[in-house]
């Protein structure tokens, strides 16, 4: 066979949610830290993604990781990840993916019962403790990047939905939190239509009506994701939620191409976003456990674990702790004669046009 462009990546889902992680096809990217590497990708590399999460080879619900070199001296690897429309600078169920993939594949040194390692994302040093059990990893938990609440109980207007009351709050990626059952909604995986398209013009209100920045990183601005909540189905849930993620870029024009995906699992950024936006209310204190429920019923546990300013904004840093599962082994290739070597995305269920990311 002739090919060119191989990948060998892991596929993997956590709690529901796809993580495919790419450990070999890539020796490195330029770049003086990993958030500079990402930024490289997204500018010069976006080939990469594209190949790997259109079809044929990927599809709208999957995201990808790029195992690549650490820049920092304490960090044991790192990574960026690609979704299909950025690359968001940190994932909870993607860095439990990609920890699963790095033990037992045996990329990194191994201990038991529990495997302590160092990962570095394009927002930062990650510290993530390991459950190990001949081999297999049982539950992953990561102190992730501190979250802050930029907005609350704000009303925007929404095309066709109207007022609509919500917050927004950093996890990783800039979140704008809504009340599903307030607009009728019931989040159940019958309803995702519903839920995604509800999900995705809020998210485009949001990002006009409410700007965000980062407080030590100004390259990082805007709501590009959306939380919907709801009351938990599962017992020992605290609440739900569904996650809407954009599979193509919002024309609002032609209100029907808006489209988007739900977050397979409970979301680890969203869930510390969530956390965030109860704990500026009074609603969550310090070291409780907070069961959130996705939209297959799988559950993260989240927890808040001590204050921090963040740049002069007064942060939370929280912790996570999910599951993953190895689902396949694959090398991906590029035939000579492939028309579609970047893939491609149709309208049924892809939406609008896809060549450019949103702008961090």
């Amino acid at each position: 066979m002739t090919a060119t462009r191989m990948i060998q990546a892991i596929d993997l889902h956590a709690c529901g949610e796809p993580a495919r992680v790419i450990v070999g096809g890539v020796l490195d990217v330029p770049g003086a830290t990993m958030f500079e590497k990402m930024q490289y990708l997204e500018r010069d590399g976006d080939d990469l993604r594209k190949r790997m999460l259109r079809e044929p080879r990927g599809y709208p619900a999957a995201n990808c990781n790029l195992i690549l070199p650490t820049t920092h001296p304490e960090a044991d690897a790192g990574f960026v990840i690609m979704e299909q429309v950025e690359y968001p600078a940190m994932s909870g169920s993607n860095t439990i993916g990609v920890t699963t993939a790095l033990i037992e594949t045996g990329m990194v040194a191994v201990t038991e019962p529990f495997t302590h390692l160092k990962l570095e994302t394009p927002a930062g040093l990650i510290a993530v403790e390991a459950e190990v059990s001949n081999g297999r990893v049982m539950g992953v938990t990561f102190e992730n990047v501190p979250a802050f609440a930029a907005h609350l109980d704000q009303t925007i207007d929404v095309p066709e939905l109207g007022k609509v009351v919500v917050d927004v709050a950093w996890g990783g990626m800039f979140y704008v939190i809504a009340d599903a059952e307030k607009l009728g909604l019931e989040l159940v995986p019958d309803r995702a239509g519903e839920i995604t398209r509800a999900g995705e013009m809020i998210k485009a209100a949001a990002r006009e009506q409410l700007p965000c920045v980062h407080p030590e990183n100004p390259s990082i601005h805007g709501v590009t994701i959306c939380v919907m909540t709801g009351t938990p189905t599962v017992k020992g849930a605290d609440a739900k939620n569904a996650v809407v993620v954009s599979s193509g870029q919002l024309d609002w024009e032609r209100p029907t191409t808006w489209t988007g995906v739900l977050d397979r699992s409970p979301c680890g950024t969203g869930t510390c976003a969530r956390m965030a936006a109860l704990h500026a209310k009074g609603q969550l204190p310090l070291d409780q456990d907070f069961h959130h429920e996705g939209i297959l019923g799988t559950i993260f546990t989240g927890r808040l674990v001590r204050r921090q300013m963040l740049g002069g904004t007064e942060a939370v840093v929280p912790t996570i702790r999910g599951q993953a599962w190895i689902t396949g082994y694959a090398s991906y290739v590029v035939q000579p004669d492939d028309p579609f070597p970047d893939g491609f995305t149709v309208g049924d269920i892809w939406g609008g046009e896809m060549d450019k990311p949103i702008a961090h």
